[in-house]
């Protein structure tokens, strides 16, 4: 592994021309850059130029279809897009080689499996943040990649949560078993519920799928099942319902 960083892992790419203003606006965020498509024209780029001359932000210029493949989004771009620096976003090898050479603290994570849909990984970003879990790894395969969908959900929260980047849902997990993880799938058969289950730090958490829960690859390497006690016949929660409740399941056992 290189020390080096991929930008891809440092910044979260907005696109669209009211997000972008959006960001600049926000005295809070510190932008890198600001991308703008060449011969660009309408409305709104105006005012995206005089908001970064403000805030000092580097504007560049490149061909339309490089900006569409910079920005990830070539139907919602608009011809421009900006990076803003997520300080707590890392590589989730990076994490791990911290937590090896014993400089941080990673002691709760959860990981996203096939989580596609934006607003639920919007979701679950802002509620584990809030409960302080030390790592939300987001894979760049089969999950929701982080753009303005993602960042609304939040409400903004996606910029400073201790997001983890990495390929793959079973790499991801496969690295946090050999780093002594203890993994824990929720299913509704669970051998144990949720509150009552032994949980030995560090744990990392799976999340599945809105429709088909666990992957395959990923629930062979899982270590124990649990499950979120039902009642009135309800079969189960929306998955950033459930993350929710693991997060702050999470806060609870750290306060006992």
């Amino acid at each position: 592994m290189t020390d080096e960083i991929s930008p891809k892992d440092r910044f979260i790419t907005v696109y669209g021309r009211n997000p972008v203003h959006e960001v600049l606006l926000d005295d809070d965020l510190h932008v890198d850059k600001v991308v703008i498509a060449e011969g660009a024209r309408g409305s709104g780029l105006r005012e995206i130029q005089q908001a970064a001359r403000r805030r000092r932000v580097d504007v560049q210029y490149a061909s339309a279809e490089r900006v569409k493949k910079l920005a990830g989004n070539g139907r919602q771009d608009q011809g421009v897009f900006a990076d803003v620096v997520a300080p707590r976003m890392r590589p989730l090898e990076a994490a791990l080689a911290g937590v090896r050479a014993g400089a941080g603290a990673l002691r709760t994570v959860l990981v996203l499996d096939g989580v596609t849909t934006p607003a639920n990984v919007g979701m679950i970003l802002r509620s584990a943040t809030a409960a302080g879990v030390d790592g939300i790894v987001v894979p760049r395969k089969g999950v929701a990649s982080i753009d303005p969908l993602v960042v609304k959900a939040s409400a903004g929260i996606a910029f400073r949560a201790p997001i983890l980047k990495s390929v793959t849902a079973v790499e991801s997990v496969r690295a946090l078993k050999d780093a002594g993880f203890h993994v824990v799938g929720l299913d509704a058969g669970g051998d144990a519920d949720l509150f009552s289950a032994h949980l030995p730090e560090p744990v990392a958490f799976v999340l599945g799928s809105e429709t088909a829960g666990v992957s395959p690859d990923v629930a062979a390497l899982v270590d124990a099942w649990v499950s979120i006690p039902m009642a009135a016949g309800v079969e189960s929660l929306n998955v950033s319902a459930a993350a929710a409740v693991v997060s702050f399941e999470l806060v609870r056992r750290a306060r006992l």
